[in-house]
């Protein structure tokens, strides 16, 4: 195991937005826990890990995580299985992937009943994939549902301006969500990111954590 910094970055929260009025496509936030999966020319898929740890994927890699990591021991046979094989034909036959060397996934691990990065044992898991990096740059969300739309990805759940009608629809529960949305958008030249949650998550965490539910905020 490697301890690294932060392989996906901190999203900003709704109190921080800076593109009001600028177009974008909200995905759907999922309760869960974030594993990256990283692909390599010449080795394949060689890694994976949490946002700050990295294993070899290799049998004795798996076996380390598991020990490090209960419960999120059904991921690594759930990548192997729905995501690898086809994930690894586009990275070596789409033109606008050959000319890396690597290549990163990203995607959420859950469970029917997750909260927090809690899961249960007995609830069947899966992964959802929500972001591609190549070259220590993320995917544009329009490339993404373009070249990844085949695989389990995050839900759209609304495509058009950031509007304050639209923050507020998601905190009011009007898109029948759990946790809330990630809007993405890419302006001059530049993605940005931002999570908005919903009032009833929030409402949840605050009853679960009590004194300490505001580390969970934004």
């Amino acid at each position: 195991m490697a301890q690294i910094s932060l392989s996906y970055p901190k999203i900003k929260g709704s109190k921080e937005i800076e593109h009001y009025n600028c177009s974008c496509i909200a995905f759907e936030k999922y309760d869960g826990t974030n594993l990256h999966w990283v692909w390599e020319r010449e080795l394949g898929w060689y890694a994976f890990g949490t946002r700050r740890s990295r294993f070899d994927l290799d049998k004795k890699g798996i076996d380390d995580f598991n020990i490090a990591h209960p419960g999120l021991e059904k991921a690594s046979d759930i990548f192997i299985k729905d995501f690898s094989t086809q994930l690894e034909k586009i990275f070596r036959s789409n033109s606008d992937y050959v000319n890396y060397s690597e290549i990163i996934v990203f995607t959420e691990f859950l469970g029917n009943n997750s909260f927090a990065g809690m899961h249960k044992k007995e609830d069947e898991k899966q992964l959802v994939m929500f972001d591609v990096q190549t070259s220590q740059e993320i995917i544009t969300p329009d490339r993404f549902i373009r070249d990844f739309q085949e695989f389990k990805i995050a839900k759209i759940i609304y495509k058009g301006k950031l509007s304050g009608k639209f923050i507020n629809d998601v905190r009011e529960g009007k898109f029948n969500i759990i946790e809330g949305v990630v809007c993405k958008g890419f302006t001059n030249n530049k993605l940005w990111m931002v999570k908005i949650k919903t009032n009833a998550y929030m409402k949840k965490l605050k009853e679960t954590f009590k004194e300490n539910w505001e580390n969970y905020w934004e």
